[in-house]
């Protein structure tokens, strides 16, 4: 099985949707995490009804800013937990496991960030199953994360404490290590990781041969990220992160 997420930066226009739909064709998920779609909810159906096969929610956008959808391929047993203008939580159930994931969009203004790292630490609270986040953080955990530019340490410090109180830990990727490029040319270039997955111990339990692939950047400035959850990632070599132990 495998889940994409991306942050799209708009499906207002023919040519992304079909630069979605080529997508969606090429990589064969099962399930479908985007953000950023600046559409409503109804507009986003439409395009879900050119994506066959899938369930799906939506969450309206805010004028022209953020939307999100969450879908699934019909054959999959999911339920929808909660919803928010940042995020969606499901739980998938599969003959006798049963975990979570949550789509996520972080807060993109800095001095907005706190909620994000509020939100994580509502979600946590809300349900013991294995679970695993996935999305646009709008944040990097470390400063070699980020390349060109600079970011300041208390914002990294805040995720990292996030993140250890949720008992997340970065699931390994492989490929091109930054996933959004601001699209200037030369020493103006900015690029970061800020799209990726965590999970809880639980979950990597569940799941030992799950993979993150950093897949190309096309058609939005962020890169699409594909988790893999069976056997056939085995082999594949992976940049493993930082995990944090719990004390």
């Amino acid at each position: 099985m495998n889940l994409l997420s991306l942050n799209c930066r708009g499906l207002g226009n023919p040519d992304a949707v079909n630069n979605l739909r080529a997508l969606v064709r090429k990589e064969a998920p099962a399930m479908l995490f985007l953000c950023e779609t600046k559409l409503c909810g109804r507009e986003m159906r439409k395009v879900r009804e050119k994506l066959d096969g899938f369930f799906g929610i939506e969450v309206d956008c805010m004028g022209r800013a953020g939307g999100l959808a969450f879908m699934w391929k019909k054959e999959l047993d999911c339920t929808l937990r909660t919803a928010s203008a940042h995020h969606i939580d499901v739980v998938v159930r599969e003959g006798e496991k049963e975990w979570r994931v949550t789509g996520l969009y972080g807060w993109p203004v800095v001095a907005d960030r706190h909620l994000t790292w509020e939100l994580l630490r509502l979600l946590h609270g809300q349900s013991n199953l294995p679970w695993i986040v996935i999305g646009d953080f709008n944040e990097i955990l470390y400063s070699t994360e980020m390349k060109r530019g600079s970011r300041a340490q208390r914002q990294m410090n805040n995720f990292r404490a996030a993140v250890d109180d949720c008992g997340l830990k970065d699931v390994g990727w492989e490929g091109y290590q930054f996933t959004w490029d601001n699209g200037q040319a030369e020493d103006a270039n900015r690029q970061s990781m800020i799209d990726r997955a965590m999970c809880t111990g639980s979950w990597i339990d569940m799941f030992p041969y799950a993979k993150l692939i950093h897949l190309t950047r096309d058609w939005s400035d962020h890169a699409p990220i594909k988790l893999m959850l069976d056997k056939r990632a085995a082999g594949m070599e992976v940049n493993q992160c930082f995990r944090f132990e719990h004390m």
